[in-house]
């Protein structure tokens, strides 16, 4: 009499790594909101508001990425506002976006994205293919695609 398996029927195991999507391209959102840099930052935060989003890419009429605003360009364009008495009203972004924007390749790894984002600090980080903007992943898109490989080797 041989020895009896109580574990069931075993399945095959697919090779996961073949046919999951890891790249970034597959997870980052393509649908922006942008903003020009002849925009006023009044404009800019109601947009960040209504979207709620924390910021966003500043492009040229090119589709080229130029800047990067956030939430927290405009709290430094209020405090310094309240701090010298002056209205923001007609600020453009032009001189308050972050200029030195650092990007990631649509081709990279989903997980070496992951990393980058843990040694950057950023909420977010531009596609650019071409010299145009094609898409932005952030943080929570890293989060949505571990969620959609979970219980998935991820080799």
């Amino acid at each position: 009499m041989g020895i009896k398996s109580f574990q069931g029927a075993r399945r095959q195991q697919a090779n996961a790594t073949d046919t999951t999507p890891l790249k970034v391209s597959d997870y980052m959102t393509t649908n922006l909101i942008t903003f020009t840099p002849d925009q006023t930052i009044e404009s800019v935060m109601q947009s960040l508001i209504k979207n709620r989003i924390s910021g966003g890419p500043v492009i040229n009429d090119k589709n080229e990425l130029i800047g990067i605003i956030s939430e927290g360009d405009c709290i430094k364009q209020i405090s310094e506002s309240r701090y010298y008495n002056m209205p923001m009203q007609d600020k453009t972004i032009e001189k308050h976006m972050a200029l030195n924007v650092e990007t990631i390749d649509g081709n990279m790894n989903i997980f070496d994205a992951a990393n980058k984002f843990l040694q950057a600090k950023r909420r977010r980080f531009p596609i650019v293919e071409n010299g145009k903007l094609v898409g932005q992943i952030s943080q929570k898109d890293v989060l949505k695609a571990a969620m959609a490989l979970k219980g998935q080797n991820w080799k």
